[in-house]
């Protein structure tokens, strides 16, 4: 505590966190904006599913191999350097998507988009370590959650509005546009008030376990995604194949690095931490329900004929519940502490089968009855919301603090992994089920199928969590004991 009451808090400190807040706030708005957009991107550029799934994926899958080296990049050259950098590459690529002449103009913005939003979206996070005192740390965190939900409760809403208003005729267009008049904002505000800070001892960079971690989930991810619409072709297994061997080369590097004393990206020391293991595995069942929004928005526009407006509006409740849990999190934790995590997957859990037997219950071709619907939907994300912080304090919290930023990047990164798994996989069965038939009754049947695997990987989640719960209960009562 003297150490805080020696250097001064940052006078403008919220000032700071807001302008990085703002850029944070960008990534998840533009990965759920999409998705209400799809139908109409679909109708104008011609996209196949597989490119309609591409302009989702390869955001995802981008973003998520990028992040642990957008974090790093931080730490050596400064947070906000990277930060406006990361940026001003991001309103570039929102402009080439708004622009995009084509399927493919508009997956390669996507991909731009995805690398550039991975190398600005770790600052905010890394700062909130930098800037605040202990006492304001928790605060901060719950509001960075908060500006998750928020940005997913206005993604899918927003998504709906800027289509139907076709503001100056550009229709869809006008969802990636958007981003343009936000960074005409944020980037002056942010000139004014962020100061370079660069972390001591940030080391050099490890450019060869950046491109092997890289390659790995590309080699992983991209056969996901594509492997169904190409009718699983021969080099879609031979990419599956070789992704584990070079997730092995890629651990050895590491090691090697790590003995030779130089700053590998992962520290192979870090992710022995006892519990770290199961604790990434939470964070790889938490993003199942990634391809949720994407079938369900199908499920809504081609089975219900709802508008894209209509079925950007019905995800309000979703987005209520995420921005509330993480602000109900911290009395919560007073109350159950460890238990907290296992208990928003569980609300999410029954949530998702709540909607299944909502969706199979009711006749085909007719919308679900509202209030039950905002109910389950409220609770999906309220249970989100819970789970999120307490989930990345369940990581980071497991290794020394000099390691927090590589940590708090592998975490983000697993929970991106998992998004595109999910859209890849359970995005799969769906198809899979639905089997080239088009009607009402096929694709509800389809999407409860959906919810049920969104489920089922939840439960996995929930039955770790729980035995992390019951391990840190087990350890707090030794230490008591060893205290008296």
């Amino acid at each position: 505590m003297s150490h805080h009451a020696m250097v001064p808090p940052e006078p403008r400190r919220w000032a700071m966190f807001a302008v990085l807040l703002a850029g944070s706030f960008l990534p998840p708005l533009d990965f759920f904006i999409v998705n209400v957009a799809l139908p109409s991107i679909q109708q104008e550029l011609g996209a196949s599913n597989s490119a309609e799934q591409l302009v989702i994926s390869c955001y995802a899958a981008l973003y998520a191999v990028t992040l642990t080296t957008g974090g790093r990049l931080g730490d050596l050259f400064g947070r906000s350097r990277v930060f406006f950098a990361g940026l001003l590459g991001f309103t570039a690529a929102s402009a080439l998507c708004g622009l995009a002449w084509s399927p493919w103009a508009l997956v390669a913005g996507r991909a731009l988009q995805g690398v550039t939003a991975a190398i600005m979206a770790p600052q905010a996070l890394a700062s909130v370590q930098a800037i605040f005192p202990e006492s304001e740390k928790p605060l901060a965190l719950s509001l960075y959650g908060a500006v998750f939900g928020l940005a997913s409760v206005i993604g899918q809403a927003l998504g709906g509005i800027l289509i139907s208003l076709d503001l100056f005729g550009l229709g869809w267009r006008a969802v990636f546009l958007l981003n343009l008049p936000v960074a005409l904002v944020v980037v002056p505000a942010g000139l004014a008030l962020l100061k370079n800070r660069r972390e001591q001892g940030g080391g050099k960079l490890d450019p060869g376990g950046m491109a092997l971690s890289m390659l790995t989930l590309g080699l992983l991810i991209v056969p996901l995604i594509e492997g169904r619409e190409a009718g699983w072709p021969w080099w879609s297994w031979l990419s599956l194949a070789a992704a584990p061997l070079l997730a092995r080369v890629f651990w050895r590097h590491q090691s090697r690095l790590a003995r030779r004393g130089g700053a590998p990206l992962l520290d192979p020391a870090a992710l022995r931490a006892p519990g770290l293991g199961r604790a990434l595995l939470i964070a790889l069942c938490f993003y199942s329900i990634g391809c949720f929004f994407l079938l369900f928005s199908v499920y809504l526009q081609d089975a219900l004929h709802a508008s894209p407006l209509s079925a950007g509006l019905v995800f309000l409740p979703f987005g209520a519940g995420f921005l509330l849990g993480p602000l109900a999190t911290p009395r919560l934790r007073r109350l159950i502490d460890a238990w907290v995590n296992p208990l928003g997957m569980a609300l999410e859990m029954a949530a998702f089968l709540g909607l299944a037997w909502l969706v199979a219950a009711t006749p085909e071709a007719v919308a679900p009855a509202r209030a039950p619907l905002a109910v389950l939907l409220f609770l999906i994300g309220f249970g989100q919301g819970l789970g999120l912080p307490t989930l990345m304090r369940m990581i980071t919290g497991r290794v020394a603090p000099n390691l927090s930023g590589m940590i708090a990047g592998v975490a983000s990164s697993t929970l991106q992994v998992s998004t595109a798994l999910s859209v890849a996989l359970i995005g799969g069965i769906f198809y899979t089920v639905l089997g080239g038939r088009e009607d009402p009754a096929a694709i509800a049947h389809a999407f409860v199928v959906s919810a049920l695997c969104i489920a089922a990987c939840l439960g996995v989640g929930v039955a770790l969590g729980v035995s992390l719960a019951r391990e840190s209960g087990r350890a707090e009562a030794a230490t008591g004991r060893a205290g008296a």
